[in-house]
């Protein structure tokens, strides 16, 4: 058991460094866009949703590297499915979440869509590097269209974002940069080391850890955000940063592993973590259409309620049940 102190520390340490280097690689690199002259809100829209995925995709990138791509797998997947149960299940418990039509007329389908495409790259059990690189290639237009289309709608919500945006000299926020992708780069690199060390010790695969300890590391960011974007009433962030996560998640992190180094999955990746991943993304765009249902009709506003929030806690719950036998 000794041998275990190592690795958990390592792993640890790892994932700490992650979230402080993905805090500071942000604030750079939001930082010097600002001084180039790139509006708040375009910086808002594109760096900082790609950048709150950085620790998910360096870890991707460095587990793709050294041969562990089941890793990279399972932290895509399971860092979504830590965003739904996990992260909206406790910001809905914390408080009840306004939800707008947008989300159900325009973030909806396009996460039902990639999470489609997702499948098909999975359903074989093969993660090839051609498939893998048409799905990371879609974040060019759909960023494209975000920009297009929410610079022209701004609202509220989306402005308490954008005045969070930093305000550096150059000098500051390039050093910010700088140092914050360093650390990220080590973190990552003593992520995979330690996750891959604990995986050994215990007998598991590597795909369980991305799935659970990996996961969960990595999406403490959007966790932190959604709570207290809640907490000050920016109720379109606290949901807009998961849909955005779980894109930038399929898109980018599962991708880049498949794109650098193509894969065999077992049959379980695609019959019990895609599928229920799948499922709950569907029941999240459900809750939501609900939720506007029942606002039209009882004249009132949309919200994910506490109650809510709970059921997507316990199905999180219960997808560890799943996983116990692998254990």
């Amino acid at each position: 058991m000794s041998a275990m102190y190592l690795p958990i520390l390592a792993l640890l340490a790892g994932v700490l460094g992650l979230l402080w280097g993905a805090d500071r690689f942000v604030e750079g690199s939001a930082g010097a866009a600002r001084n180039f002259g790139i509006s708040p809100m375009i910086i808002g829209l594109t760096v900082v949703s790609v950048g709150t995925s950085a620790p998910e995709v360096i870890v991707s990138i460095n587990a793709a590297l050294k041969d562990a791509g089941q890793l990279a797998v399972g932290n895509a997947l399971g860092s979504n499915l830590a965003n739904i149960g996990l992260v909206l299940g406790i910001t809905a418990l914390v408080a009840p979440l306004p939800v707008q039509k947008h989300l159900l007329r325009e973030e909806g389908p396009v996460l039902l869509l990639i999470t489609a495409l997702a499948g098909l790259c999975l359903y074989d059990g093969w993660l090839n590097r051609g498939e893998s690189i048409a799905l990371a290639l879609l974040v060019i237009p759909l960023l494209m269209l975000v920009v297009k289309y929410k610079g022209n709608n701004t609202n509220v919500d989306a402005t308490g974002e954008t005045e969070e945006i930093p305000k550096f000299s150059m000098g500051t926020a390039i050093w910010w940069f700088l140092a914050g992708l360093v650390v990220l780069l080590v973190s990552a690199e003593i992520t995979v080391w330690g996750a891959k060390s604990i995986a050994l010790e215990l007998g598991v695969s590597e795909l369980i850890v991305g799935l659970t300890v990996v996961a969960i590391g990595t999406s403490l960011p959007e966790l932190a955000a959604s709570v207290m974007s809640a907490l000050r009433g920016h109720h379109d962030i606290a949901i807009g940063n998961i849909f955005g996560s779980n894109l930038f998640n399929l898109m980018l992190v599962m991708a880049s592993a498949g794109a650098i180094a193509p894969m065999a999955l077992t049959p379980e990746v695609f019959t019990r973590d895609f599928a229920v991943m799948a499922l709950m993304t569907i029941m999240m765009v459900a809750m939501i259409a609900l939720a506007l249902r029942q606002a039209t009709k009882n004249n009132a506003p949309a919200r994910l309620t506490r109650s809510v929030g709970l059921m997507f806690l316990v199905a999180y719950g219960f997808y560890y049940v799943l996983l116990w036998p692998s254990v």
